[in-house]
């Protein structure tokens, strides 16, 4: 493994490259956001929501993906304030916890309209069983829904501008702001939605899952997106956008973080929502050796906030513990839903877990700790 001289991510994860300085491209682009010009972003996307604003006031202006979090309560937060009259839209999470659903009753408590869609339960542990044993993501539904729900909602209330939050790509402001070819398309969503490989028709067929069951993770049609002309916009394009700014912003508005630092994590206003995501974060970790607690650290290195020698101590002390609960929630009661037993479980740990980036015993099984903590051969330094 190599990682980045200046954070500490390494080469592992997907699609980081780290050049020949030792830098690697998401510090570049960090570092080229000093020299973007926000206000005439701001005037971008200004020009952007009057295209697309109802002009008689007869339908919403905008749909808003909310899940509760931070960055989804800042999204509405920013569109009342720019004078947008929205639709919030949520796709149920997998497993809510409690302080999850107190987020959602206060992004509807801020004034706005306010839908929530939530799958059959029954059919969403198999997906969430059937992601976690073929690609190692119990997340797999969830990540798929977030994109295809509030797209579905879109085209049935024809309400073409979709208002999402961070692009994580960092690269452009989505298709509204292309002057041609700005409608959503089938490629343009499957490419940020998570499918990992997995297709949502490859899911008919297995634990009896049906077509019909399937529909609330099916894209419109790509004639149907063109007919209602739904098009989206990154808000993290046109406004600096920065997870510890929104969390305070947020808390200002209402928002409840948790009591203590999150497990896997160093913070705690983050991942409130979904009990699931202990287990999703633990496996980015099998897979490619970093965790959540890197991912947080390198934003706050990135800002100035910590050193890089902090950011080594916090990544050492904090990520890939093994997730025997998420917000208080024992693992053996997260798995029911799924119909798995804790020892099942690890095995598909075990299964993905990448052998070349932790330490193994001379017949090549995994070594782990105590507490069943696995062991990595290379460390940032």
């Amino acid at each position: 493994m190599k990682y980045c001289n200046n954070c500490v991510m390494p080469d592992t994860k997907p699609d980081l490259h780290i050049d020949k300085s030792g830098t690697c491209n998401a510090c570049r682009s960090y570092k080229e956001r000093k020299e973007i010009d926000w206000e005439k972003r701001r005037k971008e996307l200004d020009k952007v929501l009057d295209k697309y604003r109802s002009k008689d006031g007869s339908n919403w202006d905008c749909i808003i993906p909310v899940s509760g979090g931070k960055d989804s309560t800042i999204q509405v937060i920013r569109m009342l304030q720019l004078g947008m009259n929205p639709l919030c839209i949520t796709a149920t999470t997998c497993d809510l916890s409690e302080i999850g659903r107190k987020n959602i009753e206060n992004i509807k408590s801020l004034g706005v309209d306010y839908m929530e869609f939530s799958p059959n339960k029954a059919i969403r542990s198999k997906l969430n069983r059937i992601g976690l044993t073929q690609v190692g993501d119990i997340s797999w539904p969830e990540h798929v829904g977030i994109f295809t729900i509030p797209v579905r909602a879109a085209v049935q209330y024809n309400v073409p501008m979709i208002v999402w939050g961070e692009n994580s790509q960092n690269e452009y402001g989505g298709p509204a702001a292309a002057s041609k070819n700005n409608v959503l398309n089938r490629r343009w969503l499957e490419e940020f939605g998570g499918l990992l490989g997995l297709r949502v028709s490859d899911m008919i067929g297995m634990e009896g899952i049906k077509k019909k069951h399937l529909i609330p993770y099916t894209y419109p049609t790509d004639e149907e997106l063109k007919k209602a002309r739904v098009t989206g916009i990154f808000l993290g394009y046109y406004i600096p956008w920065d997870g510890y700014s929104n969390a305070l912003l947020a808390q200002a508005n209402g928002f409840t973080t948790y009591n203590t630092t999150i497990e896997g994590s160093v913070v705690n206003y983050e991942n409130l929502d979904n009990y699931q995501t202990g287990i999703h974060d633990y496996f980015k970790f099998l897979k490619f050796g970093f965790g959540r607690a890197t991912d947080i650290a390198c934003l706050h290195l990135r800002r100035g906030r910590i050193t890089r020698q902090d950011a080594i101590q916090i990544v050492q002390k904090h990520d890939g513990k093994f997730p025997w609960s998420y917000l208080g929630k024992p693992l053996k009661k997260i798995l029911e839903p799924l119909d798995l037993t804790v020892d099942e479980f690890i095995k598909i740990c075990d299964r993905f877990t990448n052998k070349k980036i932790f330490k193994t015993d001379a017949r090549g099984n995994l070594v782990k700790d105590k507490d069943g903590n696995l062991i990595m051969l290379e460390s940032p330094k």
